[in-house]
């Protein structure tokens, strides 16, 4: 167990007791020495931990303390850089620097055995096959997303056909080659996915979509769950 993981079991381990817990319970239960927790203790009290106890008595942790966002473990960072990586390469440069800024914030703050895992991590994202081109403002569509307003749009299907609606957006979804609106069609009247790429105009209404964005989600998460019911029947 690496040290920034075994931080964050110790800290747990006090959060779920009530009352002062004796260091060598505490060590045997990291299989680690008395020094180490004591060492490790100190580490924890130095980041804002209000600890109380002393060697012999126990250690309790005061209501109040909130485990720091930043108190990750290896997998953990791991897969925030991987992620941010990812995000990086394959969005618009809005969303892209927003991924570059959050791994700057975070690298800032982490303790120094932290911040040499998220320098050092050596998983990478490979390239893509395709570069997906955008034709309309995708910051646009993420705040009709953020904001449940309506998006007038003028969309090309896979037939060359042309059509105008207005459709309430409220899921994107980002693969490789491809990226897809998720919205409810007022032409339609049902849930639909566009291929951004096939959007050819998009613009931004100030009337909000009477539906809840979340009640639109769930409703087609359930119409994919019955899909793959029935594919699986």
């Amino acid at each position: 167990m690496s040290r920034s993981q075994r931080l964050l079991t110790l800290i747990e381990l006090l959060r779920s007791r009530r009352y002062p817990v004796a260091g060598k319970h505490l060590a045997e239960t990291l299989d680690i020495s008395l020094r180490t927790l004591y060492r490790d203790i100190a580490t924890l009290q130095e980041q804002g931990a209000n600890i109380e106890g002393e060697a012999g008595m126990g250690y309790v942790l005061r209501p109040g303390f909130l485990l720091p966002p930043l108190m990750f473990n290896d997998e953990e960072i791991e897969a925030l850089v991987l992620g941010a990586r990812w995000v990086a390469q394959r969005t618009d440069s809005q969303l892209s620097d927003g991924a570059k800024n959050a791994l700057n914030k975070i690298a800032a703050v982490l303790p120094p055995e932290l911040k040499n895992t998220l320098d050092d991590t050596s998983l990478l994202i490979g390239p893509s096959k395709d570069t997906v081109i955008d034709s309309v403002n995708m910051p646009e569509v993420r705040l009709a997303i953020r904001d449940e307003k309506i998006l007038s749009i003028t969309y090309r299907d896979l037939k060359d056909n042309k059509t105008t609606r207005r459709i309430w957006p409220f899921a994107l979804g980002y693969f490789d080659e491809v990226r897809v609106l998720v919205a409810w069609c007022e032409l339609r009247q049902e849930i639909r996915n566009f291929r951004t790429d096939r959007l050819l105009t998009c613009e931004l209404e100030k009337t909000r979509y009477p539906t809840p964005r979340h009640a639109l989600l769930k409703r087609w998460r359930a119409t994919l769950h019955d899909i793959s019911t029935t594919k699986a029947n």
